[in-house]
């Protein structure tokens, strides 16, 4: 069943810094952070298929069991921080919309 995202959720468009309001503070050299966050997401990507790979190996016989059991950590590690930012995020959301203005 597929999950729709309110706007406001879909993937860092609304963070997009050329859509700021002028005058406006930015970030002075430095990384956005929906990249910030993109860059996250990804690198919990890669840790998700290193350690699946690494299963994979040693349920053919080969590979090392260790080095499986660590990155399938790493990934485990990385999914609950990913779930904890995000579960942040719309509880941020959702105080914001409770605001009256």
């Amino acid at each position: 069943m597929p999950v729709t995202l309110p706007p406001v959720l879909r993937p860092t468009e609304a963070l997009d810094p050329s859509r700021a309001l002028p005058g406006a503070a930015g970030p002075q050299g430095g990384a956005s952070f929906a990249d910030a966050l993109s860059d996250a997401l990804g690198k919990a990507e890669q840790l998700q298929q290193e350690g699946d790979r690494n299963a994979q190996e040693v349920a053919l016989g080969g590979g090392n069991l260790h080095e499986a059991a660590l990155a399938m950590e790493k990934a485990d590690v990385a999914m609950r921080l990913a779930v904890k930012v995000r579960n942040k995020v719309v509880d941020a959301y959702q105080d914001i919309m409770r605001m009256s203005v």
